[in-house]
Order: structure tokens, then C-alpha cells, then sequence
């Protein structure tokens, strides 16, 4: 492929007396080093995030903790392990790809920064593709790490709904008492408070983050959400982490009642988180960036201040599950 760059001198050039190194093969493609990054930063994320469930309450967390806590049977965890592990595969999978593609692993999140002019439209659908691939595999490599675990827990019989159901480990399903109607308000807001914590993060007029600090940042930010507006639906807020995991079990013997479930729940997390990030990211843009003084005092002279957020370049503290 000619993305792939084989360097003339066995990757080692001569530079003002020195040695300089180079890889024996790099990517030289920046669209393909982005999606590559983001495709990996969403597997790292969701092999350590899925759902604990419940007869139809499954809570969107961690793949791994979360098979865990339900095939253990609350032995090697609880709703708490649950989301701390949520919080802390999210901070590692903005290590992972942060600095290359910004880590997003979120589709909401990717189309909210399109809006607000953070990421071109035509990055759109690269980083969807690599945030549902990197879901994908990832549902599938703890089907397969768990597969024994699985089967032994519901006898192996997967089913969707019932006491030893199993569909939560991979996709969010409502509680009983939840209507599809309080589902889609309860997803808008988790994802918009997601993206107005985002927005604050990473303003550089108002309190940024560091940039060291970011991962375990945005790690606590999802935390907060999970343990505070969990309860629910399991907080997806993130249409591409949801869809892809559910149409892995609808291929891997769970069926078609993955989205019968719930009144036909799949939806729900795959058109609300959009609307919700659009929505957060306005209100603080409104509330609180538009406001900052453009101008600053400094030494008796007018001097201009950072540039406006909305022309900033995608950093890793735009992201989220």
C-alpha cells in the first residue's frame, strides 16, 4: 500500500553526525492513523465496559466488568466495581488514541464537535466506522473470553429478558417502568450533561484541565454520570458503543428480540445521545463561552486573549464512552 512508507536506509539516516531512528514502517496516511487510533481507543474502552443485568434493567458499563459482576453473581463485583471500571476504561482509552484522533469513542460526541465546527463533517463518518468497528470487536472478544462463564450462568439459553438474561452484558435495555418517552429524556440529558462537562473541561478561557490531567478527568466525568443517572437505562449515551455490541448478539444466538425488547427500545440510545450532546454543548456555549471578555489588561496595554474555543483543535478531552 502506498500508506505504508518503507524508509531507503533500513530506517536509519545520518543527521549532523547523529543517528536518527526511524520505524522500519509507519503510517503516512494522517485519515488512516486517526481511524486506526480511534478504532483501538474504543475496543481498550469497551472490552472493560459493559452492563450488569438484571430482567430487563441492564446497565450500560464496562464488557468486561460488567460479564464479570453478572456471571459471578455479585461475587467479584457490584454496582459500584461497575462503574468505577466504566470510569477508568475510559480514561485509558483516551491514553490510547487521545493525542492521535482526540479519543472521542462516542459518536454523539464526534457528531456534536462536527456542529460546533471541532471536527470537519467529512471526519464524521471515518470516526463512526472505527468507533462501531472497535465496538464490534470488542463485543466479540468478551463473548469469546466469557463464553464458558456465559453459558454457564443461563444454562445456555440467551435470552434477552428473564432472570438469567444475558443481552445486558453487550447493549442497554430500560427498567420495567421506564416508557420509551422518559427513556429518550433520560438519555438527551445524561449525554448532554456529558457534553457540557466536556465543553467546560477543555475551555481554555474559563478552568481547563491540564493536559496530563485529562484522561483520569474525563474518567471521574463518566463515572459521576453512571452513578448518579444509571439507574434507568445503564447511561449508553453513546449511539455507536450500543448498536454495535446489539447487532453482535442478535448474529451470536441471541436473535432478534435484542430489539423487540423493552417496546423496541434499540432506538432510543441511538438517536437520543446526538440529540442530547448537540443540546449540553449549547447551553454551555451560551450560558458561559460566549460571554468570555475578548480583550484583557495587561502591563496598561489591550492585548487579545486565547482564540475562541470553537477554533480550537480537537483535544482528548473530547471524548466519552
Amino acid at each position: 500500500m502506498k500508506d505504508l512508507v518503507q524508509p531507503v536506509e533500513a530506517g536509519v539516516s545520518q543527521q549532523r553526525g547523529g543517528n536518527l531512528t526511524r520505524p522500519k514502517v509507519w503510517l503516512k496516511n494522517n485519515l488512516i492513523r486517526v481511524g486506526l487510533a480511534e478504532c483501538l481507543s474504543t475496543y481498550v474502552m469497551m472490552v472493560r465496559i459493559q452492563h450488569y443485568t438484571r430482567p430487563l434493567k441492564c446497565h450500560s458499563f464496562g464488557l468486561g466488568s460488567v460479564a464479570q459482576v453478572v456471571t459471578g453473581q455479585g461475587v467479584f463485583g457490584h454496582y459500584l466495581s461497575i462503574n468505577l471500571g466504566f470510569g477508568l476504561a475510559v480514561a485509558m482509552g483516551v491514553y490510547v488514541g487521545g493525542k492521535v484522533s482526540g479519543a472521542h469513542m462516542n459518536g454523539a460526541v464526534s457528531f456534536t464537535m462536527c456542529v460546533f465546527h471541532r471536527l470537519k463533517w467529512k471526519m464524521l463518518p471515518l470516526y463512526l466506522l472505527a468507533q462501531l468497528l472497535g465496538s464490534f470487536l470488542a463485543a466479540g472478544t468478551i463473548y469469546a473470553v466469557y463464553y464458558e462463564a456465559i453459558h454457564d450462568y443461563c444454562g445456555g439459553n440467551l435470552t434477552v429478558t428473564g432472570e438469567k438474561a444475558t443481552a445486558g452484558i453487550f447493549a442497554t435495555y430500560p427498567a420495567p417502568y421506564l416508557s420509551l418517552m422518559a427513556g429518550f429524556f433520560d438519555q438527551v440529558f445524561g449525554t448532554g450533561m456529558l457534553l457540557l462537562c466536556l465543553m467546560a473541561l477543555s475551555d481554555q478561557k474559563n478552568k481547563p484541565i491540564p493536559a496530563e490531567s485529562e484522561p483520569a478527568a474525563v474518567g471521574l466525568l463518566v463515572l459521576l454520570i453512571g452513578i448518579s443517572l444509571g439507574s434507568n437505562s445503564g447511561y449508553a449515551i453513546n449511539p455507536t458503543r450500543d448498536i454495535a455490541p446489539r447487532v453482535f448478539t442478535a448474529m451470536a444466538g441471541w436473535g432478534t428480540d435484542v430489539f423487540r425488547a423493552g417496546n423496541g427500545w434499540w432506538w432510543v440510545p441511538l438517536v437520543a445521545p446526538p440529540v442530547g450532546g448537540v443540546l449540553g454543548a449549547g447551553l454551555y456555549k451560551g450560558f458561559v463561552e460566549l460571554h468570555h471578555s475578548h480583550l484583557s489588561e495587561q502591563d496598561g496595554a489591550m492585548v487579545e486573549e486565547a482564540v475562541p474555543l470553537d477554533k480550537e483543535t480537537n483535544t482528548c478531552a473530547n471524548v466519552c464512552v
